[in-house]
């Protein structure tokens, strides 16, 4: 008589288990490493902006009125998008200290993203 093919139930169950401890080891390493990303990216993209403002501001002797005032001028060629919010609205411009004394609105540029990094700092600190 021959022996019927297929999997047993144990077998299927154990071959389960197996994925699932698997999976759960891979999940939370993945899922920080998209986190990790996405500051890395946050991180660059304040960079440049920074950067930006400064030459704005050594070209033309005052600070920019807004970020988009830099991608018009082609010190950017846009506004990027912040990777934690996924928006290119959220970004929190901040004006120049009173005793300065130079026109322009945006002399430094923070993430509008709430919570911490993976370092324990504010993203708003950034």
């Amino acid at each position: 008589m021959p022996k019927p093919r297929g999997f047993t139930l144990i077998e299927l169950i154990v071959v389960m288990a197996i994925v699932a401890l698997l999976a759960s080891i891979a999940a939370p390493r993945y899922f920080n490493s998209l986190q990790k990303s996405k500051e890395t990216a946050l991180l660059t993209s304040l960079t440049t902006m920074r950067d930006a403002i400064d030459q704005y501001a050594a070209d033309k002797g005052r600070y920019p009125e807004s970020l988009q005032e830099l991608a018009t001028a082609r010190y950017i060629r846009g506004v990027p998008e912040d990777p934690l919010t996924t928006s290119r609205e959220t970004w929190i411009e901040l004006p120049p200290p009173t005793e300065m004394q130079v026109t322009g609105r945006v002399w430094d540029v923070r993430s509008g993203a709430a919570g911490r990094s993976a370092d324990g700092r504010l993203y708003a600190d950034w």
